[in-house]
């Protein structure tokens, strides 16, 4: 298992939707996360920050997070939350969400 830490920027005139959108996340999203083995996903604020948390549970992350992409159901998801995110400066090149570096974990 490999865990991931993200972050992005949102929008504050979009946050009320944002929250709106995540309170009620749609069931061929939340199939398709678990189809591409991602598990115990959250999604934190801190002012106008998104920090999301997953576990990785798979064997090829390239392979499911591009079939993650092409399913229609997450394409017209995203296509609703991407104009409501900031993505950080310094993300690397092809990162939406800026992938962090984890320091310390303990279980």
């Amino acid at each position: 298992m490999q865990r991931f830490g993200q972050v992005i920027g949102i929008k504050p005139e979009k946050l009320a939707e944002y929250s709106r959108l995540h309170a009620d996340v749609w069931p061929g999203v939340l199939k398709t996360i678990e189809a591409c083995n991602l598990h115990n996903y959250s999604i934190y604020r801190y002012g106008e920050l998104l920090f999301a948390y997953f576990e990785y549970t798979g064997d090829n992350f390239e392979e499911d997070m591009a079939k993650m992409a092409a399913d229609p159901v997450t394409q017209q998801w995203w296509d609703l939350c991407m104009p409501m995110q900031n993505p950080v400066a310094d993300r690397a090149a092809g990162e939406w969400w800026k992938t962090l570096e984890e320091l310390f974990h303990t279980d």
